[in-house]
């Protein structure tokens, strides 16, 4: 079935009255997935914007129409550890995926993560990184791009937003030699999909997606440029798209890609930086891209 198939026909297993900003990233893509990963899910979702968007329901009234938990923000690939051990032991072949934030994956979840990982545990991990603590203020996550303003990274005499680099999630995934890992993004649905049905088809070993997902409401943009500000993540190589499976890694070339000001100059998060800030902050999407590069090798399209 063409992706364009699997949008159209599949269905819907989302209630249409969840409560998500408008332009939520993370919603349109819990909606894809969910599409490609069909009824034969279980799902857990920690503490976030979709737990809070009432995803996991309402006054005991489920916000799917599969099987969801609201994990801790700490033990989401753990506590799903052990629900795909049960079905395994009652032969029963169940997609076990967990939907999460950058906070519950980077940061408070990452030690259950990488455990999932180092011991091959057969589950699904879908980060959808918005680069905060969204739902509770607008907060600075260890994915969070240096620079970025947020609620605890404020703009002022003293620092200039967030001091730090973004955590290298999908790296560090592939570092642990997960079975497959891959970053997807919404503005590029044929990919996105691509990659999920390949995640599916792993039966060893954790799968690790890491999914670009832009804020309206913390990144400061209106809500109408949610896929034009992710089609500028890849277009300028700050968010680019690559595989890792088998000790190897793949990667999409970007043809004549831009500055990455294009892409920063879309979020308001980012509207005080000056131009060495942004200088910086190219030489190390340019140093990342280049890593990609070199490890990809032949592995180019």
């Amino acid at each position: 079935m063409k992706y364009r198939d699997i949008l159209m026909e599949q269905e819907d297993l989302v209630s249409p009255g969840i409560s998500a900003c408008q332009g939520c990233g993370a919603e349109l893509c819990l909606r894809t997935a969910l599409r490609v990963l069909g009824k034969n899910t279980v799902v857990a979702i920690p503490p976030g914007c979709l737990a809070g968007a009432g995803v996991v329901g309402w006054n005991y009234d489920n916000g799917l129409k599969i099987p969801v938990h609201i994990t801790l923000l700490d033990n989401t690939a753990s506590f799903l550890a052990g629900v795909k051990e049960l079905y395994d032991y009652l032969d029963e072949d169940v997609q076990v995926v967990a939907i999460a934030g950058d906070g519950a994956t980077a940061d408070c979840g990452f030690q259950s993560l990488s455990g999932a990982a180092e011991r091959g545990h057969n589950i699904i991990y879908i980060c959808y990184d918005n680069e905060g603590y969204m739902n509770t203020g607008f907060q600075r996550s260890g994915t969070t791009t240096k620079g970025s303003h947020t609620s605890t990274t404020p703009v002022g005499s003293l620092i200039k937003g967030k001091a730090q680099h973004k955590k290298d999630m999908p790296m560090i995934m592939a570092m642990h030699n997960a079975a497959y890992v891959a970053t997807l993004n919404p503005a590029y649905m044929k990919d996105f999909v691509s990659k999920l049905k390949k995640a599916m088809s792993v039966k060893e070993g954790l799968s690790y997606l890491h999914v670009c997902s832009p804020c309206p409401t913390g990144w400061r943009f209106n809500s109408d440029l949610s896929i034009e500000v992710a089609r500028k993540a890849v277009k300028t190589n700050f968010f680019p798209l690559y595989e890792y499976e088998n000790n190897s890694f793949k990667l999409k070339k970007v043809a004549n890609p831009e500055p990455v000001s294009n892409f920063l100059k879309l979020s308001k998060k980012f509207k005080h930086l000056d131009e060495k800030d942004i200088e910086e902050i190219q030489a190390h999407v340019d140093e990342k891209y280049n890593n990609l590069v070199n490890l990809a090798g032949e592995n180019i399209n």
